[in-house]
Parts: C-alpha cells; sequence; structure tokens
C-alpha cells in the first residue's frame, strides 16, 4: 500500500476537526442548525489554512442524511461517495487550469439540472482569483441568482485580485493564520497516534517556521520523521533537516555585533556555511530574532508574543539592556532589506558577509539610524578617553586641554590616588575588553571614582548594570579578582549606584580625568 502523507491522512472531516477557525467555524454551524444556507461563500486566506477542506465539509454537511452537531455524520452513502470523489453533487473545480469562458460557460448549463441525490449541488472553485474577466463575466449572473438547489464556494489566496461585481455576491469568511501553539498541539495529537515520539521544542520550532500554515507544519513534520525515520525527533535533528540555526548562534552573533568585531561574526558565518545551514533560512531567523529582542525592550510584559522558552527568554533580555532601539531597529532595517535580495542572489555568502560588516560598521551608511551609532560611537570613544581624529583636528579626552583653551583646575581627592589604583584607571579600557558579556557591556558604562579610604569605586547607572553587580554579589567578587590579577595586588570594589550622569559629576570624582590630568603634568615638566 503507497504512503500517504499526513496532511492527506489527517485532513479535517468534521467541523471539530478543523483548527484555528472557530470564528468561521461557528458561523457555518449555525446556519446549518437555522437552515440559512447562503448561495455563494468566499473563502479568503494564506495558504493551508483549511479553505478547502471547509468547503469539502459543508458541502458533505448540506447533503447529509444524518447530520450531526459537528457536521456530516461521514457514515450515510452520500458522505461515504463525496469523500471518494464519487458523487455528483459536488464539483470541484481548479481555476488555475479551467480558467476560461468556456469551462464556466459548461458550469453555467449544468446548473440547470437539479442534484440526482441529496439537496444540494456544490461548486467548489479554487483559486477562483486565476479565472479570466471573461469567465468571471460569465459567471456573475448565475452566482446572484442561482437555483434554489446549487451552491458555490469560492476559495482564493488573493482576494484583492477579485472584481468587486464578485466580492459582492458572496459572503466572505476570512482564514486567519493559525497560531504556533495551535499547530504545535494539532502535531501532538499526530505524532501520538503515529507513535512517533518528539521533542516539545521540535514541534514548536516547525509550527513557528510553518508561519501559520497547517498544511506546511504537517509538510515539513513529514519531512523531519522521514529523515530520522523510527527514532525520537530532536530539536537539532529538526535544524539538520530544515536547514537552520539553533538561536544559542543568534545571540552569539548578536553579541559579536554589540563589539563591532567582524571577524568573529565572519568566522560563526563560516561554521554555519560549513555545517550546510540555508543562508536565506538563517537571514529570516535573525530578523526574527532581532524582532523579538525589539518587544522585549519595548517593554516588560511580552513573553507571549515573543514564544521563547524561559531560558532563552532569559537571555534575550540581557542582550536588550545592551543595545538601544535605534541600533536594534537600524540591524533589523539592514536584514530586513537582505532578505528581500538575497532570495535570488547567485552568492549569498558575501551578501551576508556585506550586512553583517555593515552592522559592525555604521560608517559605510550615510542614512540617519547610521549615523546616530556613528555618533555614539565617537561618544563612547570620548567617554573612555580614546583621541578621536577628524578633519585635521583632534578632540581630546574630556579631561584633557584642547588647543588654545584653558587648562581645567585639578580636582581635589581627599588623599592622594593609590598608584595601583592609577594603574587599574589606565588599563581600565583593556580590563573590560578582557572579559564577556554581559559583564563587558555593564563595566563599559562604568565610571571610576575614590571612596574616603582610598578604595576603588565602581559608580553604575542604576538599572540593569547596578542589579548585574548587587544582586548577584559573586559577579562583584569576580571583578575584584579581575582587578587583583591586572595590578598585582588585592583590590576591593565600592559598588556605588546613581541615577544618571548628572548625579555622577555632581557627586563623585571621575578618577580617568585626575589620572590623565597628572599624565599630562608629568608630561609637562622640564628634563
Amino acid at each position: 500500500m503507497s504512503y500517504t502523507a499526513l496532511y492527506r491522512k489527517f485532513r479535517p472531516v468534521t467541523f471539530a476537526d478543523v483548527k484555528g477557525q472557530d470564528h468561521i467555524v461557528i458561523t457555518l454551524k449555525n446556519q446549518l442548525r437555522a437552515g440559512r444556507i447562503g448561495h455563494a461563500y468566499l473563502f479568503t486566506g494564506t495558504r493551508g489554512t483549511g479553505k478547502t477542506s471547509v468547503a469539502k465539509i459543508l458541502a458533505r454537511a448540506v447533503n447529509c442524511e444524518n447530520p450531526t452537531e459537528d457536521g456530516p455524520c461521514g457514515e450515510c452513502r452520500i458522505c461515504r461517495a463525496i469523500a471518494a470523489n464519487a458523487s455528483m453533487n459536488v464539483i470541484e473545480i481548479d481555476a488555475a487550469s479551467n480558467n476560461g469562458v468556456d469551462n464556466i460557460r459548461e458550469i453555467v448549463e449544468e446548473v440547470s439540472y437539479s442534484p440526482a441525490e441529496g439537496k444540494y449541488k456544490v461548486y467548489i472553485i479554487d483559486e477562483v482569483h486565476m479565472l479570466s474577466i471573461g469567465a468571471f463575466n460569465a459567471l456573475l449572473k448565475t452566482l446572484e441568482e442561482p437555483p434554489s438547489y446549487v451552491i458555490f464556494i469560492l476559495a482564493t489566496t488573493e482576494v484583492h485580485k477579485l472584481p468587486v461585481t464578485i466580492l459582492s455576491r458572496c459572503q466572505r469568511y476570512d482564514f486567519k493564520r493559525i497560531s504556533i501553539e495551535t499547530l504545535a498541539d494539532r502535531m501532538r495529537e499526530l505524532t501520538a497516534a503515529e507513535s512517533v515520539q518528539v521533542e516539545e521544542k521540535a514541534l514548536r520550532y516547525i509550527a513557528k517556521t510553518a508561519d501559520g500554515s497547517m498544511r506546511d507544519a504537517l509538510s515539513l513534520l513529514d519531512q523531519c520523521i522521514a529523515f530520522h525515520l523510527g527514532h525520537e525527533l530532536t530539536y537539532e535533528k529538526v535544524l539538520d533537516v530544515l536547514g537552520a540555526v539553533d538561536t544559542e548562534v543568534f545571540s552569539r552573533l548578536l553579541r559579536d555585533i554589540l563589539d563591532r568585531d567582524v571577524l568573529g561574526c565572519v568566522q560563526l558565518l563560516e561554521d554555519i556555511v560549513i555545517q550546510g545551514r540555508e543562508l536565506g533560512q538563517f537571514v529570516t531567523d535573525f530578523t526574527w530574532y532581532l524582532r523579538n529582542l525589539m518587544l522585549v525592550q519595548a517593554s516588560d510584559h511580552l513573553e507571549d508574543v515573543v514564544d521563547m522558552s524561559a531560558d532563552n527568554l532569559k537571555r534575550l533580555k540581557e542582550e536588550a539592556a545592551m543595545a538601544d532601539m535605534e541600533k536594534i531597529i537600524r540591524f533589523i532595517r539592514i536584514f530586513s532589506e537582505l532578505s528581500g535580495q538575497i532570495r535570488y542572489a547567485v552568492q549569498k555568502r558575501i551578501l551576508v558577509e556585506v550586512a553583517l560588516i555593515k552592522l559592525c560598521k555604521p560608517q559605510m551608511e550615510t542614512v540617519q539610524d547610521a549615523l546616530i551609532d556613528r555618533i555614539r560611537q565617537v561618544e563612547e570613544k570620548v567617554e573612555n578617553g580614546v583621541v578621536v581624529e577628524g578633519g585635521g583636528n583632534k578632540l581630546s579626552h574630556p579631561g584633557g586641554t584642547a588647543a588654545g583653551a584653558a587648562a581645567k583646575p585639578k580636582p581635589e581627592l581627599p588623599k592622594a590616588v593609590p598608584e595601583d589604583i592609577k594603574q587599574i584607571v589606565t588599563k581600565w579600557p583593556a580590563i573590560t575588553g578582557s572579559v564577556d558579556n554581559p559583564m563587558k557591556a555593564h563595566l563599559r558604562s562604568a565610571r571610576l571614582s575614590l571612596d574616603g579610604d582610598n578604595r576603588l569605586m565602581v559608580v553604575l547607572e542604576d538599572g540593569p548594570a547596578s542589579d548585574y553587580f548587587t544582586k548577584h554579589t559573586e559577579n562583584q567578587t569576580i571583578l575584584e579578582e579581575l582587578l587583583s590579577d591586572f595590578s598585582g595586588k588585592k583590590i576591593e570594589v565600592n559598588i556605588q549606584i546613581v541615577k544618571g550622569e548628572q548625579e555622577f559629576q555632581n557627586s563623585y570624582v571621575d578618577l580617568s580625568k585626575v589620572v590623565q590630568m597628572d599624565i599630562e603634568e608629568e608630561d609637562e615638566e622640564p628634563e
């Protein structure tokens, strides 16, 4: 016996089997119960959402000898004949291949004959938008006033291509995309019926990839089961079959981009290519990952919308604290443009590499969000004491002296700055660059000062950065050990929290400025 694909084997046969279209199912059941059956229906919606299946169920329900609450009984002679495509009462027409005037004229001539058995003759015209203008005109009069025993059910994925004259003669039902939860539940039922072991995470990924289509979800599931027949279907195996990438890889890629590590991004892409992943799918999935990042940063209560596990959501929230909204939107823009280009590109890998370099180097672009990112880079360099050159001029450290300007007075400290603290301040960019995220991101935003006991103070803004050290004391211990290794002496850190930059300027002395002044004064002393 030949094998039957899952989407055909488990095609809905009653209204109860239709998933994710309750608004349509309830309306049709009420019409059947009240005997208020329309003469023309228009089913619209994306592929694989149940348009043709519901049309066939309705065709059997109106002719069933023993209808039930859920539609046709499936047992009577007429139900069995319609299910076997052996009934003269239900005529299916594919408008993609029968789109001419002559084809429609044949239907108009047949309409005049009453059904041989049952109550109604039902014409199901699939992909009706493919009909020619002449065919639509030939159908108009019959569609408006058909005999009492005729029902037309038109199905299409592109309702905007239908003439208004056709739309006005039909009851329109819009089929929604099916939710990830509903798709996963349905696949869970089918795999249990087929005695197939499958991970929950694998089902949810297939459901997400199906993009709201039940038929696509079952086709992908069928493909994955066939590839690993006889073994448990795991998340990793699904990724292998579909050529997809794990979200952990997206996390690593995002952190490399935020660190402006072009080499790390290109090497990660190299690994993805070597593993045989499909680059078009990779671009789509990473754009979706960035979308989730944007939503998490926009609100704290979007767990249901982003549809991620608790571990991945926690990691996503950490990354949301590392990048501002404008930067994330720029990333999404670049990858959205890439997704449209890569579909027909010959050198897909080169296009992806160019996009990754653009993300790391906003100076390659001249659009507004890229310019904002470039300004932010300059601000970060100035804050960290890096000399920025441009236009023949030099912008010195904020604590330094600009050319032709008067030297600012040296801030007074309670005590002299110890040498080991000075050493840490001068090496601070190297120290922050030696740790991994998220500590690296939080330390880069920190300011250094000195308390009354000559202890190093790390001043952080109230929020994720301060929580990282105050709510997790082990992170402060790691920082102290790191600083001790750099200085060669035991260093104790005093963590302080401020509301913003203005509070820091008013309440603390910026050690980076003071140490920089000391260095400049030593350089200016005569030999």
